[in-house]
């Protein structure tokens, strides 16, 4: 398998600056590698509620995340500020793929970088639904090409 490269600012069209906090750091002295996974939630959801295609408590439909991965370039520690960017590299009929980068603040390079793709669900009966509208407008500035 070859090695992924990092990714550089220029190819995320949103960003999310994040700080990093006290707990988020291991005992090796920098950002555990669980937590870029909530780094990843927080940019989408974040940009979701803000473009108003996520409703946390009364929506119908909800995305469960089926699939992630993760590359780590370089560390990142506490007090340091990061930019979580964020892209939508595919919008199916039901999912979507996106893929975020964290940034050191500064850095023009990912320390790492990573996709997780959501399926979009009845909220009651947990089964696959058409992407809302709302959601697909919301989306497509960030989808590539």
């Amino acid at each position: 398998m070859t090695r992924p490269v990092p990714s550089t600012r220029a190819d995320f069209p949103h960003f999310l600056s994040i700080n990093t906090r006290w707990s988020d750091n291991d005992l090796y002295g920098h950002v555990n590698n669980v937590v870029y996974y909530s780094y990843f939630d927080t940019v989408v959801n974040d940009y979701l509620i803000r473009h108003g295609a996520l409703d946390l408590e009364a929506g119908k439909t909800i995305g469960l995340v089926v699939e992630t991965h993760c590359s780590y370039f370089a560390s990142l520690a506490f007090p340091q500020r990061i930019d979580a960017g964020l892209r939508v590299t595919r919008l199916g009929t039901t999912s979507v793929r996106y893929e975020v980068g964290i940034f050191g603040e500064g850095s023009t390079e990912a320390a790492a970088q990573g996709d997780f793709v959501h399926v979009y669900v009845d909220r009651e009966t947990r089964r696959p639904v058409p992407l809302p509208e709302v959601l697909v407008a919301a989306l497509k500035p960030l989808a590539n090409g």
